[in-house]
């Protein structure tokens, strides 16, 4: 099982420096122009922001919406460093991840003992006071925005920042604490019946998934320059939960597929831009209707399942 899994990183490891390699060729000959660049580095920070919001919504089983609160408190940790302690690029990612990763574990020992729709509700309502607390603190400019964030992302960032959010997932996802975290997902009370800590579990899922989203933020403050308050608003966690969903939950790759989707067709769709939250809110009521469907289920049937340890394939 582990010199499997060690294969399948190794050729992940390859392809990824090959599909850089192309990325990089096409900016220097010119075939992909700044426009496609910039989008190209948003579609990697949408990539990180939607695999690690899997692991605590696909894998654990718990619906959130306030990872763009997280992802918020990333942006301005490391865009202030960056203006007023002229901090290292790298130091204040890395400062504004641990910085969105402590205040997960801060909010999520209390509300994780909270289910589905209590805990929806007050996970927006935690999106929404952050987003209130930025607007009336006078060192992020409030709702002005916060204007001279040095531009230091590159697409070197992004795509690293977004290999390494999808090795760690998938590592954890992998591992016996990948394990843990399906079966509380699958039956909370078995899980724990079994011996399983699921609090301890719980808020590990919460926290790296914190951790990843504040990372997301440093690359996009560092990237956009201005930051406005409004960015972060419960439309962006909703973005956001429904690059999860429509990709499948609890599913790696399709939350990555989705990312990318849902990022460039916009882009080529600018004319309708404004029905955008329109079409997620459809998308998603389409994806829970066809969850408890006939067709839902068939499909299900049909997508490789992890086994147990010490199943045996038939």
């Amino acid at each position: 099982m582990k010199k499997k899994l060690i294969r399948e990183l190794v050729t992940a490891l390859v392809l990824a420096v090959v599909v850089y390699a192309i990325f990089a060729i096409g900016f220097a000959t010119g075939a992909i122009n700044s426009y496609w660049q910039g989008i190209l580095m948003l579609v990697g920070i949408n990539v990180t922001l939607a695999v690690s919001l899997n692991l605590a919504t696909g894998y654990l089983g718990q619906l959130t919406l306030g990872h763009a609160g997280f992802m918020a408190v990333g942006a301005y940790v490391s865009a202030l460093l960056s203006m007023y302690a002229n901090l290292p690029f790298v130091l204040t990612l890395v400062i504004g991840a641990v910085a969105a990763g402590f205040i997960g574990l801060l909010i999520g020992v209390p509300i994780l003992r909270l289910k589905g729709d209590y805990l929806c509700i007050i996970t927006l309502a935690f999106n929404e006071i952050i987003r209130v607390i930025i607007v009336n603190l006078s060192i992020t400019n409030g709702s002005k925005g916060l204007i001279g964030t040095p531009s230091d992302t590159t697409f070197l960032a992004v795509y690293l920042v977004a290999v390494i959010t999808i090795f760690v997932v998938y590592s954890i996802v992998h591992s016996r604490h990948g394990r843990a975290i399906i079966s509380i997902r699958e039956d909370e009370t078995a899980a724990e019946l079994s011996g399983i800590n699921i609090t301890y579990y719980k808020i590990l899922a919460f926290v790296i998934s914190a951790l990843f989203a504040g990372l997301a933020g440093g690359l996009y403050s560092h990237y956009i320059v201005i930051l406005v308050p409004k960015y972060f608003d419960y439309n962006k966690s909703v973005e956001i939960l429904v690059m999860v969903v429509l990709g499948g939950m609890g599913n790696l790759p399709g939350s990555i597929i989705a990312a990318v989707a849902l990022t460039i067709i916009p882009s080529l769709l600018i004319s309708f831009s404004q029905y955008r939250m329109l079409i997620y809110a459809i998308v998603l009521i389409a994806a829970m209707l066809l969850k408890n469907s006939d067709a839902g289920i068939a499909l299900r049937a049909k997508l490789p399942k992890f086994k147990k340890r010490g199943e045996v394939e038939e």
